[in-house]
């Protein structure tokens, strides 16, 4: 009896249990956690590119290329310059130049500095006849010295290539060197047989290049500029009447490749 009576109550307890598991609201459906959304991948090349343009640094670039003035022939008979291994190039002046350029870069963007050109083996025409009241066998020869500061703009950077615009203004000095080639050889103190007439002026132009990381300080690069030299409209002269074969304004485009050697701050 004690039995029956135990089943059942429990029969009712299971029963009064459904009921109220019955009366709950349905639970929504649980929903697993979404994955993270996906973030671009940055390459090893550009990340190792951006730790070195994004620190401060120096950089040293020795550059070694040509300078060729277009309109501005050495003399009339000796027209395109002549320059290493290439020998004449146009109808102006070319000839071989090597410069050094030092360049501050705060940030990835932009950088300033100066630099120093100077053509190391000017054109020389050798059967230049000079003045025709003498009729001295001579020769003539025309080097270029720059002088300035220059501003780079970097807008373009992918993997380890960067490419740039800039702007560069400085002083300029054209030399004429005459020889008299005939003659005998006297004691320098008596006297030589050259002479030079220097023209300063004022040059600015503009710059474009491009950049190759070969490793975190070492930088190969290549630049072309394009200037316009303001020199004094009258021919200077010296005195026995040897006159300067540059005035007024002058167009100097040049081409050059660099090494470049990075110095982090």
């Amino acid at each position: 009896m004690r039995f029956g009576a135990a089943i059942a109550a429990a029969t009712v307890v299971s029963l009064l249990a459904g009921a109220a598991r019955a009366d709950d609201p349905p639970k929504a459906p649980a929903v697993e956690p979404s994955a993270p959304a996906s973030r671009p991948t940055v390459s090893a090349s550009d990340a190792a590119l951006a730790r070195i343009v994004d620190r401060p640094h120096t950089i040293a670039e020795l550059e070694l290329g040509f300078i060729t003035l277009p309109n501005a022939p050495i003399s009339g008979r000796l027209q395109g310059g002549n320059t290493p291994f290439v020998g004449t190039i146009g109808r102006g002046d070319t000839t071989a130049q090597i410069g050094l350029h030092v360049l501050y870069r705060w940030n990835r963007s932009f950088a300033i500095g100066a630099g120093v050109l100077f053509s190391p083996l000017p054109s020389s025409d050798d059967q230049y006849g000079g003045d025709a009241n003498r009729q001295l066998p001579r020769t003539l020869s025309r080097s270029y010295f720059f002088m300035g500061g220059e501003g780079r703009y970097i807008p373009l950077h992918y993997k380890f290539l960067e490419a740039w615009v800039g702007l560069s203004v400085g002083g300029v000095v054209v030399a004429d060197r005459f020889t008299t080639n005939a003659g005998d050889e006297v004691a320098p103190i008596i006297g030589t047989k050259e002479v030079t007439v220097r023209t300063e002026g004022f040059a600015f132009g503009l710059q474009f290049g491009g950049s190759y990381y070969l490793s975190e300080n070492w930088i190969a690069g290549a630049n072309f500029r394009a200037y316009r030299w303001i020199l004094p409209d009258q021919q200077r002269c010296s005195s026995i009447g040897d006159c300067a074969s540059l005035s007024g304004s002058v167009e100097a485009l040049e081409l050059g490749l660099t090494i470049g050697y990075r110095l982090p701050l």
